[in-house]
């Protein structure tokens, strides 16, 4: 079968956004830089908005910046709003923007006790070690990331059951799929406060990066976390509910891991396709086939030039 270069479909990756001006909320409030909280002086949950966890996706930040500029306080419980990675988004240049996803590691594959505990250092594990407080004092976490290959934005629950209910209870994005993370390092949503039923998280991508339409998709899965829990009044200054809610879910069954060095897919996959036959090759991985394994296989995030050992897409099968 013949490959195809995926570096020949590559898209334009323009930055059609302005990075935002944090310098307002850098300090912080709760001896955490770049953690600012609302407290609302009554009972209900403690919501942790996280933004920057990549720094180079800074989709979620204009929405976070926005809503501390608008002076966004519950009506009862407690917002976080958190800037992640700000050494990362402090080196953002339009010219090179996918040099600033992190600096020495990706801090969302470090959630896991004897990394958080153990004796390594790097700038991204201080980094996560110093906003893990903040993390084990929440009840709900809503991640905030986008994508780099063009892709129908979705939320990532995770395993739990919990994860799921929230993802489908947010009514937008209106694709929740269910997966365990990747094979290098779990994400703050594998973390291990959000394992069982007394606090929940997860992540939605919400479109490629660096797009306009993808702050909008950001901003409505906002509105719709903090109005899932009557956090806000009807009447804030948030996007209204989707005229629909419906959502569709879907839960990974693979996760396709390059073992070699050329790997590549047959074409350029959009993320959110979905292949209509079981059996069919999607790409090719040395001299190995890699094919669908059931009618209706939905393709997750697509990462068109993948690095061996490093996820190239995630294969999930809806469920009613």
């Amino acid at each position: 079968m013949k490959r195809h270069n995926a570096q020949a479909d590559r898209p334009p990756f323009d930055v059609l956004i302005n990075p935002p001006d944090l310098a307002p909320w850098l300090a912080g409030d709760r001896d955490i830089p770049g953690v600012i909280s609302r407290e609302s002086g009554r009972p209900g949950p403690h919501v942790v908005l996280l933004s920057l966890m990549h720094g180079n996706e800074f989709a979620g930040a204009i929405v976070l910046d926005q809503l501390l500029r608008q002076r966004l306080t519950p009506m009862r419980g407690r917002i976080s709003f958190a800037f992640v990675n700000l050494a990362a988004f402090e080196r953002f240049d339009p010219r090179t923007p996918t040099l600033s996803r992190f600096i020495d590691e990706d801090i969302n594959r470090l959630w896991d006790e004897p990394v958080l505990t153990g004796p390594r250092h790097s700038v991204e594990l201080r980094r996560a070690r110093e906003i893990r407080p903040l993390i084990d004092q929440a009840d709900v976490i809503l991640d905030l990331h986008s994508m780099l290959w063009p892709s129908d934005p979705l939320i990532l629950c995770g395993p739990t059951p919990e994860g799921k209910a929230l993802g489908q209870a947010m009514g937008w994005p209106p694709t929740v799929v269910a997966d365990a993370g990747h094979a290098n390092g779990p994400r703050l949503i594998d973390y291990a406060r959000f394992a069982g039923p007394g606090a929940t998280a997860v992540l939605v991508e919400a479109g490629q990066h660096w797009r306009p339409e993808t702050v909008d998709t950001t901003m409505a899965s906002v509105s719709g976390l903090l109005r899932h829990f009557n956090l806000v009044n009807p009447d804030a200054l948030l996007p209204p509910p989707p005229v629909t809610r419906q959502t569709r879910f879907a839960v990974v069954t693979d996760v396709v891991t390059p073992r070699t060095s050329s790997f590549s897919f047959v074409r350029a996959w959009y993320g959110g396709e979905i292949v209509a036959k079981r059996n069919t090759v999607i790409a090719i991985d040395g001299h190995t086939e890699i094919r669908t394994p059931y009618d209706d296989c939905l393709l997750v995030m697509p990462s068109l030039r993948p690095g061996k050992g490093h996820t190239a897409v995630r294969l999930a099968k809806f469920v009613s």
